[in-house]
């Protein structure tokens, strides 16, 4: 135990928010890993300045087991912290706070913890560390890191994605889209309103678009109980426009998302919102032909986590873990980009979602001692002879 918080300390202390670099969190877990002679890969980004990163711990044989973990952390900027947030930091009260220590370097560090044990096992099948860059900004950095592994390796049986969930098994998860909306109008006089079209007004016609349409979905019976949110959700978190009080807006953008549960696609929910956009358009071009509503990816659509083809992960975190009720959660993970590649996955990691992202973030040192015991089952599981 008292390994894996002397590595959490470490990791912790790389300030790896998205907009920074990893390469020095990436650089130490190299060294690390060198020190016990375990094979390494680093995977680039296009400009060198972040990296993922692939191991394995065992025989290069296929019926393995992926171990994967985000190293980047969201931002502190204008969060009241109690203490450095990055440095690990023990109050006294059973929590190691610091960001990240929950979200997600505390599974990464229980990993790293159990390398020198796991080397000394006579493996049949291999652990692999599968780590990763730019998660919190869109699951950027795993498509290449999944690619390697598919390449390189015999295919695995399963992948833990160490995402905090009580060390309980998440067998599903909705996909997230990030987007923007502007809306080009026609400047007028405010006290001239047949003159022009205000880009405001439209904006929140389709903000309020946004959310008839999640009303619908529950409507029609597309839910999903399993989901504390049961349904797809559809949310718009920033909006901007006009210059004027007395000018109608000639441009107004808004930021918005659409969460969609597995059972339902991206692109059936965003045809709503884009079928309406349009008889927008056409009602109103007559009096603006400028008029005009664009919507661009602001990320690529992270797939969703699906309850299917992911028995093999479900029957190892059964074996090794008490609680057996399998969950589903609302937040996005690389969960859904293994499982479109063919490979069995399940969310499994110490910690709880709620202090992910929040100022004074802790991992309950409880939490960290089960991820110890997981690991620790995890070698002695795939030591034994099949």
């Amino acid at each position: 135990m008292s390994d894996t918080i002397a590595l959490l300390e470490r990791l912790v202390g790389f300030d790896t928010v998205s907009r920074h670099s990893n390469l020095e969190l990436i650089a130490f877990i190299e060294r690390y890993l060198a020190e016990h002679d375990v094979p390494c890969t680093r995977i680039d980004n296009d400009d060198g300045s972040k990296a993922n990163l692939l191991a394995r711990i065992g025989p290069e044989v296929a019926g393995g087991v992926v171990l994967s973990g985000h190293t980047d952390v969201v931002p502190v900027d204008g969060q009241p912290w109690s203490s450095d947030p990055f440095t690990l930091t023990d109050q006294g009260d059973g929590r190691l706070y610091g960001r990240g220590s929950c979200d997600m370097k505390g599974f990464i560090a229980s990993a790293l913890a159990q390398v020198p044990q796991w080397q000394a096992l006579d493996l049949q099948r291999p652990i692999y560390l599968a780590f990763s860059y730019d998660e919190e900004v869109g699951c950027l950095g795993a498509p290449r890191l999944i690619e390697r592994l598919m390449a390189d390796a015999p295919t695995p049986a399963a992948v833990i994605v160490g995402e905090p969930t009580l060390m309980a098994p998440v067998v599903a998860q909705k996909g997230i889209t990030n987007l923007r909306t502007t809306v080009t109008g026609r400047e007028a006089h405010s006290s001239q309103v047949r003159q022009g079209v205000s880009a405001v007004h439209v904006a929140a016609r389709l903000v309020t678009r946004i959310e008839d349409i999640m009303a619908e979905l529950v409507s029609e019976g597309r839910v999903d109980p399993l989901f504390n949110v049961p349904h797809s959700s559809l949310h718009v978190g920033k909006i901007q426009g006009g210059t004027a009080i007395n000018i109608m807006a000639r441009e107004c953008h808004f930021d918005w998302e659409i969460r969609h549960l597995p059972t339902d696609g991206f692109e059936a929910l965003f045809e709503r919102f884009q079928h309406y956009a349009e008889s927008l358009v056409h009602d109103l071009r007559p009096r603006a032909p400028q008029l005009d509503i664009h919507t661009q990816h602001l990320t690529e659509t992270v797939p969703a986590l699906a309850d299917r083809d992911n028995q093999a992960a479900l029957e190892l975190c059964h074996a090794l873990l008490s609680a057996a009720d399998n969950e589903a959660v609302a937040y996005a993970t690389e969960a859904g980009q293994f499982q479109q590649a063919g490979l069995p996955t399940v969310i499994c990691g110490p910690g709880s979602i709620a202090q992910a992202h929040q100022p004074d973030e802790y991992l309950d040192i409880a939490q960290l001692e089960a991820a110890d015991t997981f690991m620790t089952m995890l070698g002695q599981r795939l030591a034994a002879p099949r």
